[in-house]
């Protein structure tokens, strides 16, 4: 994860206004550039992200996405100069959606629990793509469940016409790019434009991960250790559609509504709401 850098005092100013003094800062996560503290006082609970260098374009773009999206409950404040960007947002309590179907993986039961999560995540995608906007980078951990319905984070790649995402995007997590995202990417179309029926893809690869425990595609099965190829070369092989899908099948009622998804072409692919419509199936 690396050593944290320190808090701006700027970011630490907007924290105290959100929730008041003292504030108590703790380390989250440190990647790709972006740090996030949870920052905790008597008036409440944010989550502060900084980001330096490409850290730093995609953390701007996330304060100007949210700001566009008019997430007023959510997006708090942002700031920051030329070499730092910050974000101050509500921090959501509730499980991730990956969370969510810890029991089901852990084999203890929690079916219903894990459908009531996947309909909800299925629900809270297609209605941003109602609103004419593209998460980009749909993950496990993206959805958090709370008691008033999903919400999306980590916006940074937020995309609706006119609002390209930067020059650094490519797509989202690699193991979850639809194919012709894949190919669009490696062919140098730039800017890279995601659509609603790529997210559909990333959608149907998160919950065949949340309930299996493994990324969708095979990698086993086809020769390949993801951990020794660039970027590049597993879209390569996602975009040509090498890749089998997984094999284990922990939940096969659940898996024959997700194969098809991640098996067609965007064209064939059912929309957000289709899907959320499909999955509750499984409870009837």
């Amino acid at each position: 994860m690396g050593e944290f850098p320190p808090c701006p005092p700027s970011a630490r100013a907007a924290a105290r206004v959100a929730c008041g003094t003292p504030v108590e800062l703790r380390q989250i996560t440190h990647r790709r550039g972006a740090a996030v503290w949870r920052a905790t006082g008597p008036d409440g609970v944010v989550a502060v992200k900084v980001g330096r260098g490409d850290g730093a374009t995609a953390t701007r773009r996330e304060g100007h996405v949210l700001g566009s999206l008019g997430w007023s409950d959510y997006f708090l404040a942002a700031g920051g100069d030329h070499a730092t960007a910050w974000v101050v947002t509500r921090w959501f309590t509730g499980p991730s959606t990956w969370q969510a179907f810890t029991s089901f993986r852990r084999g203890r039961g929690g079916q219903t629990h894990a459908v009531t999560a996947s309909v909800e995540l299925c629900g809270a995608v297609a209605a941003l793509h109602a609103s004419g906007w593209v998460h980009s980078d749909l993950q496990p951990a993206h959805g958090i469940h709370t008691a008033g319905g999903v919400r999306l984070i980590d916006c940074s790649w937020a995309w609706r016409a006119g609002l390209e995402p930067p020059a650094q995007f490519r797509g989202g997590i690699t193991h979850l790019v639809a194919p012709e995202l894949a190919c669009s990417i490696n062919a140098g179309v730039r800017p890279v434009t995601p659509s609603t029926a790529a997210e559909v893809y990333a959608l149907a690869g998160s919950l065949w991960t949340c309930l299996t425990g493994r990324w969708p595609l095979d990698y086993a099965a086809a020769g390949i250790d993801p951990r020794r190829l660039s970027s590049e070369e597993l879209r390569d092989r996602i975009a040509d559609r090498r890749l089998p899908l997984d094999t284990a099948t922990p939940w096969p009622a659940y898996q024959r509504i997700l194969r098809p998804v991640l098996l067609a072409r965007a064209e064939e692919r059912p929309t957000a709401a289709e899907l959320a419509s499909e999955v509750s199936t499984l409870t009837s």
